[in-house]
């Protein structure tokens, strides 16, 4: 007999009696019927900046039928901002090609929320959820997410402290047993060149491995210089890559994927971190709290290690990318692979690979759309982020840090309220210099 392959109309009904009718909690029941009695993939964005648009953009490119039919920000400028960018006549600057999505945005006024609840209003909306906020939102957005049934695309990193992480794997427990996809944007495990080049080595290409090595080291960031009209707040929210509540550091924010590459080849993560880092040269009233560079020793449980160093300082050498040691050969760069002997085994050419932000999508709708569960990333992307967290534990602090305390740690980087109001943790001097780590004295668990 052949193996039924259920629509996505009996995916969600599924779905939403696994879940108690969570899916469907809070829609009006017109609302409801009409969610499972048609086959449009009906998308919510929450976090309306550059990633959030792009995300958004490509999740609209699939070929499948979807549809945005809600927005939520914490700043107004943004949804419009996006929702100028989704409805323009031509987006070639996005996708290199001419064509639109427009008449796949039906985001009228009253779905367009805005604050730091927007997201509870816009999720019942929706059957996938895009969170694309800055970080150190993203546990409770995924939460809740999960909590009314939705299949996600959450970009990385997933958290920002111990407490966070913690918050993302009880979430991803619950979206597992209740068979919701959920595509991290860690791209590379969607990119071609990374899927064959981690395979090959997985299968042991080049014998064990014995090292790996991780590098972002680039130069510099934006800045939004404050206004005037600002509180604390508002500068932190629009400066947000510069305060670890929201972003966790370049280490946390950037380098995880670099990080995650190697835990991905080995399978594994590490126990132990130690390192150092600091600011040099990013230094001034505009830069926040976190460090310009960081180089971190990671220890796996096997004893070998990962060789982490991030960098953002102007004029200084560019290099992302991983490399692996092995006991029969190197992997000197994605998509190469060379023997002992010096035969070359894998030289992967990937100028004509898919783009893998757009194959994320791809492959996540398309799942949708057949009624299959199929990804659950949540698991191993928070436990890359806390890999990175453990790795900012040790250049903060110049301690040891270990697997088991970072995860266990009770230290919450968001101030306790959190409203336009509300005073971060962090505030600027009278110099108006931030205070930031100083290695030796600073406690981070």
């Amino acid at each position: 007999m052949k193996k039924h392959q259920p629509s996505r109309r009996d995916f969600l009904k599924t779905t939403a009696a696994l879940t108690g009718g969570a899916m469907l909690s809070g829609l009006p029941l017109a609302q409801a019927a009409q969610n499972l009695g048609d086959d449009t993939i009906k998308i919510a964005l929450i976090g309306c900046g550059g990633r959030g648009t792009g995300a958004a953009m490509q999740a609209l490119l699939t070929r499948q039928n979807v549809k945005l039919v809600a927005m939520a920000d914490v700043f107004r400028h943004k949804i419009d901002e996006a929702y100028k960018s989704l409805t323009a006549d031509d987006i070639s600057d996005w996708t290199g090609s001419e064509t639109n999505v427009k008449d796949r945005v039906d985001v009228p006024e009253d779905r367009k929320f805005t604050g730091f609840d927007a997201y509870k209003q816009a999720i019942p909306f929706a059957d996938v959820v895009i969170l694309t906020t800055p970080p150190g939102f993203r546990p409770p957005h995924f939460e809740e997410a999960v909590r009314q049934g939705k299949q996600v695309f959450m970009e990385k990193p997933v958290a920002v402290d111990g407490p966070g992480i913690r918050r993302v794997l009880a979430a991803a427990e619950e979206a597992k047993r209740k068979k919701l996809n959920v595509v991290v944007g860690l791209q590379r495990h969607y990119q071609t060149v990374y899927r064959k080049w981690v395979k090959m080595l997985q299968d042991g290409a080049i014998g064990d491995i014995m090292s790996s090595r991780v590098y972002w080291n680039m130069g510099a960031l934006w800045v939004h210089p404050r206004r005037p009209e600002q509180n604390e707040m508002q500068y932190q929210m629009d400066n947000w890559y510069y305060f670890n509540w929201l972003c966790g550091d370049h280490i946390v924010e950037q380098h995880v994927h670099n990080i995650d590459v190697s835990n991905w080849v080995k399978n594994a993560y590490p126990v132990k971190a130690s390192g150092m880092g600091g600011r040099q040269v990013r230094i001034g009233k505009d830069f926040g709290e976190i460090f310009d560079h960081h180089c971190v020793e990671f220890e796996y449980a096997d004893g070998t290690r990962m060789f982490s160093q991030c960098r953002q300082i102007p004029g200084t050498q560019s290099s992302v990318t991983e490399g692996f040691h092995g006991t029969k050969g190197v992997a000197p760069e994605p998509g190469k692979i060379i023997g002992r002997d010096g035969k070359v085994l894998l030289a992967h050419d990937s100028k004509n690979d898919p783009n893998p932000y757009q194959v994320e999508h791809d492959e996540l709708f398309e799942a949708i759309a057949k009624g299959e569960y199929k990804f659950a990333d949540a698991e191993n992307a928070a436990k890359s982020t806390l890999t990175a967290i453990m790795g900012r534990m040790a250049t903060y602090s110049g301690q040891l840090i270990e697997w088991n305390a970072a995860l266990n740690s009770n230290l919450v980087l968001a101030p306790d309220v959190i409203d336009w109001n509300a005073s971060p943790k962090v505030l600027p001097g009278e110099d108006g210099l931030y205070p930031c780590a100083v290695p030796g004295k600073s406690v981070v668990l």
